[in-house]
């Protein structure tokens, strides 16, 4: 696994060892939690960036499967200034920099050299939330509305390949989400429109769950209480909950709907 910022990673490498198997996990300095040195079978800490090594690394250890999780920052990926010569050749012969094209064109030259990178879900099924409600607080008509709103919305942004995180309030898009990434959008949200905006995290249209699995969890819940929002919707079976018992606690006690359409 190439384990990047957040809790993903060492979900993964428990379920992993709970089902008996090996995980070799290349963390990348300054973004995967120290905690995963003590959970996997190997680790070996990259800077990101550092493309020939982890080739090296791979076909060291005869890895025959990669699978990649956790938060990578948008700044740090088209930071140039930090790709080796091996990056920087696999980037100039892409046609275009969406996140998707990147991933693709890195997941044909991984096959290239025997490394199939794979979809992380069948160890992680237990992060995905049902259609319903998670928590107690139910919308009343007019949140229900602006809900419904939402979720078309941010549908068609993610198909767009913008982002896969809308902010809307009364029914108009407050702020979507870029670059930045979605605890930016969230407090934009708040800037723009003041308290009681409404968050809609979706997958996009053309999802690969080999490379991108959006995911929210305790810290997401903590940015939408700071910043006073009224709801939280997410769509099922395509997104990942992190810590659902905490997430929904603190869902409850700031009076936030969470809802899984």
């Amino acid at each position: 696994m190439l384990a990047g910022e957040g809790l993903l990673p060492l979900e993964f490498v428990r379920s992993v060892k709970i089902k008996g198997e090996e995980v070799v996990v290349f963390a990348l300095k300054g973004m995967a939690l120290p905690e995963i040195e003590k959970e996997a079978d190997k680790v070996y800490w990259l800077e990101f960036g550092q493309f020939a090594r982890l080739v090296f690394f791979l076909l060291k250890d005869r890895v025959k499967k990669l699978t990649f999780l956790g938060k990578i920052k948008k700044e740090v990926i088209y930071n140039k200034g930090i790709y080796d010569a091996g990056s920087k050749t696999v980037l100039k012969k892409m046609k275009n920099k969406k996140d998707y094209s990147i991933l693709r064109d890195v997941t044909e030259y991984l096959r290239k050299i025997g490394v199939e990178v794979i979809d992380p879900s069948p160890y992680l099924v237990h992060l995905f939330p049902s259609a319903g409600f998670i928590g107690t607080v139910r919308p009343d008509a007019e949140l229900e509305s602006n809900i419904a709103f939402g979720y078309e919305t941010a549908k068609k942004v993610a198909g767009m390949d913008i982002g896969q995180t809308v902010i809307v309030k009364d029914s108009a898009v407050v702020a979507v989400e870029a670059m930045e990434g979605t605890d930016a959008t969230i407090a934009r949200g708040k800037d723009i429109a003041g308290e009681g905006c409404t968050m809609v995290k979706v997958s996009r249209p053309d999802q690969d769950m080999r490379w991108d699995i959006p995911t929210v969890g305790p810290a997401t819940m903590q940015k939408l209480i700071e910043n006073k929002y009224k709801a939280l919707v997410i769509e099922s079976g395509k997104l990942f909950v992190l810590d659902k018992e905490t997430f929904s606690t603190m869902a409850d006690q700031a009076g936030i709907v969470v809802k899984v359409v």
